[in-house]
């Protein structure tokens, strides 16, 4: 069973113990809830490092009025033991007080990469996600952490993030992990009623949809996320928050595809109370 730390100095020194002993230490942020894509990213950490550390910390500055923060689901014993079976040796699990101490008011802030997409229709978020993410690699000090391209832009930004800050953490992306019917793994599935869930795997075919007309010759982004929005407007009661074929490094929206551009085509949709984000990152033949 890992090692469950919910103190920054406890954690710290775990760190610089291995460290000592010549180990390489990776790291896997979570917010806990975790499922097979979180598993996922734990097994692939201990592929390419000794020591792997999961975090479970649901952060709260990431969140904006309104959104499932009170709501997202929290079952740690369940957690600790799935992580502990994927290989972490170590949970790091601190609470907000900890990571948020009384006057705390440093940010972290990743500019142009986080206007758009989700930081568009999330403005706060990726100051809380970028914040939280610096803080979590002075926590553990890490040498290696591994994130999934399910959230893609979220990948960008923090590669983004430790190249200006010339953070020594190398980046490590898992694959997004789906389930048969296509439907990205995520913990925020658990909202939907069963009526929503039935139509959610219309993403994944939208987003397949749109990698096939590229593969085919089109080359006007317009067609194509027209052609995406008509599918899932056709087979869900879905609302699509945006659709987007965006250069895969700088986001920036593509209105025609250069052959040999690397794109994330991805989307965000509302099904109810609860909105899903997937993506699919492809080049352009």
């Amino acid at each position: 069973m890992a090692r469950i730390l919910r103190d920054v100095a406890a954690m710290q020194d775990a760190s610089r113990a291995l460290r000592k002993q010549g180990q390489r230490i990776a790291v896997v942020p979570t917010m806990g809830a975790l499922h097979e894509g979180h598993l996922s990213l734990i097994r692939l950490a201990v592929s390419v490092a000794d020591s792997v550390i999961t975090t479970i910390f649901v952060n709260p500055t990431q969140f904006a009025p309104g959104e499932d923060l009170i709501r997202y689901p929290r079952p740690f014993d369940r957690d600790v033991a799935l992580a502990s079976d994927a290989g972490a040796a170590y949970i790091f699990a601190p609470s907000v007080e900890a990571m948020y101490p009384s006057g705390f008011t440093t940010s972290v802030s990743v500019e142009g990469l986080t206007s758009v997409l989700e930081g568009a229709s999330r403005p706060t978020h990726f100051r809380g996600v970028t914040t939280v993410v610096t803080k979590l690699f002075q926590c553990t000090l890490p040498d290696v952490a591994v994130f999934g391209q399910k959230d893609g832009q979220q990948v960008a930004v923090i590669k983004h993030l430790v190249k200006d800050l010339n953070i020594p953490v190398e980046i490590v992306v898992g694959p997004i992990i789906r389930e048969p019917d296509g439907l990205a793994m995520s913990s925020r599935n658990v909202f939907l009623t069963p009526q929503e869930r039935a139509q959610a795997p219309v993403l994944h075919r939208a987003l397949v949809l749109g990698e096939g007309m590229m593969h085919a010759g089109e080359r006007a982004s317009e067609e194509i996320i027209n052609r995406m929005k008509a599918l899932i407007g056709a087979e869900s009661q879905g609302a699509i928050d945006y659709v987007s074929v965006a250069d895969a490094e700088s986001l920036e929206e593509q209105k025609m595809l250069g052959s040999g551009r690397r794109v994330m085509v991805s989307l965000a949709v509302r099904f109810g109370t609860t909105r899903l984000i997937d993506n699919i990152v492809t080049d352009v033949p």
